[in-house]
């Protein structure tokens, strides 16, 4: 593993968060200043693939990228845009047994109004 690899990988475990290539590319600046915009998103899509960190895509919205490899679904909050795990127990064998399909892998991502959004607009 390189060593900008390396780095890349770091700032993505450390983060409670599910952190942009953006995001990613300017923590990796401040403690490499040489790394390119280019060697971030290669390296992202490179783990990506081969399994180290999860992608995550919705429509209109930066591609994030998680720590966090096992399969789970996601909680987007359409008004602040920040992206949580949501961890559904048996939700495979749901699917499973009411389609009557095998599930191979899935993505499940499902739009909200998170906590601290909703708590701010009921204050007003």
């Amino acid at each position: 593993m390189t060593k900008q690899r390396k780095l890349i990988h770091q700032i993505i475990c450390m983060s409670p968060m599910h952190l942009s290539a953006e995001e990613i590319y300017f923590e990796a600046k401040k403690l490499c200043p040489s790394i390119a915009v280019g060697t971030v998103y290669r390296n992202l899509n490179l783990m990506a693939e081969e399994g180290q960190i999860m992608k995550i895509e919705f429509p209109g919205q930066p591609v994030r990228f998680d720590k966090n490899t096992i399969p789970h679904e996601h909680f987007f909050c359409t008004d602040c845009g920040q992206l949580f795990d949501l961890n559904i127990k048996g939700i495979k064998e749901l699917i499973e047994a009411q389609s009557g399909m095998t599930v191979q892998g899935y993505s499940l991502s499902v739009r909200c109004q998170c906590q601290n959004c909703n708590t701010a607009k009921s204050a007003v």
